[in-house]
């Protein structure tokens, strides 16, 4: 094998991403959209937080048909700050296929769950500025959007090279509900296997929509990590990365093979426990192909810490993050 070719992206199982169109919509000029849809999106109404999906015409504007799975856009609430100053945009991941909600490019959509805090010290009710007003819209309101944005959390130029292991918490899994749809609709040509961690099995979002895919695709696996209480099929209460360890023996092949990318969404602090029971896991040479970790904490997972990412625990070009 000659020097070039092993530097190819397809002998070190590397991804080739593709080039990546963003902010048609710009935050000095965002575009009109129409609510078209709001709905609960967690499993059960009686969940302990308030998650809704919420759908927005972009038909006629930049947006439409202007985003990737895996993307962004931006929402830009009503009103002014304490100091007087417009409120500045807020992120929401795009939970709908490149093709959007309805095939057509026109309807965009997102997951967002509603902030309601008390604040430590006055004790005083604290509403996230940008999530209630998102969730308090009503079909037939409208709300300013930007976009799209983000060119590294997205699927491969050609998907059907690679095979991939989402795992969420929360509101993260929106773009692996994109992502997973893209995939279906060409047939689902690559393994995937979807880990979604919640507190409560109510509060597993898009769950229905996940059963449904492993049920028409062999190729999927869905699999869910319930921290707060057990159900069936969990022999303890789990974070996503004990579902990781406890389920090695079905993802062994999938995590050894070149072909394999690992995509991490969701609360901020949970890629450390997982690239801990990735280390735990895997031979030093299954390893390196997501990790380098310095030596002199090689072997003392419990020294390592969040800050040591991405210094001294390094995740290869085949492992994405998007953590909040």
């Amino acid at each position: 094998m000659s020097t070039s070719e092993s530097n190819t992206p397809e002998i070190l199982g590397i991804p080739e991403m593709p080039e990546v169109v963003q902010h048609l919509a710009k935050p000095n000029d965002p575009i009109t959209a129409k609510v078209v849809e709001t709905r609960i999106c967690s499993a059960s109404k009686k969940a302990a937080g308030y998650v809704r999906h919420i759908g927005f015409d972009v038909s006629g504007t930049p947006l439409a048909n202007g985003w990737i799975s895996g993307q962004s856009f931006g929402i830009i609430p009503p009103g002014v700050t304490a100091s007087g100053k417009q409120h500045k945009l807020r992120l929401y991941s795009i939970c709908s296929p490149t093709k959007g909600e309805g095939g057509n490019g026109s309807i965009i959509a997102t997951a967002t769950k509603r902030v309601l805090d008390e604040h430590w010290d006055t004790h005083e009710l604290f509403t996230g500025v940008c999530s209630n007003y998102l969730c308090d819209l009503q079909v037939g309101d409208e709300a300013l959007l930007t976009g799209p944005a983000g060119k590294r959390f997205v699927l491969p130029k050609d998907p059907s090279k690679h095979d991939y292991l989402f795992i969420a918490t929360g509101t993260g899994i929106a773009p692996f509900r994109s992502m997973l749809a893209d995939l279906a609709s060409t047939g689902m040509k690559s393994n995937a296997t979807l880990i979604m961690g919640a507190p409560y099995a109510t509060d597993l979002l898009y769950h229905e929509d996940m059963l449904a895919l492993d049920q028409e695709f062999d190729r999927f696996s869905y699999r869910t990590a319930i921290s707060r209480h057990l159900i069936d099929g969990q022999s303890r209460p789990m974070y996503v990365q004990d579902r990781l360890e406890e389920d090695h023996a079905d993802l062994r092949a999938m995590l050894e093979s070149e072909r394999t990318l690992i995509y991490i969404c969701g609360i901020a602090g949970m890629e450390l426990g997982i690239l801990k029971s990735l280390s735990k896991m895997l031979s030093k040479q299954h390893l390196a192909q997501y990790l380098r970790i310095d030596p002199e904490i090689a072997n003392d997972l419990d020294s390592w810490q969040r800050r040591m990412i991405p210094r001294t625990i390094k995740p290869t070009k085949r492992v994405f993050l998007e953590v909040y």
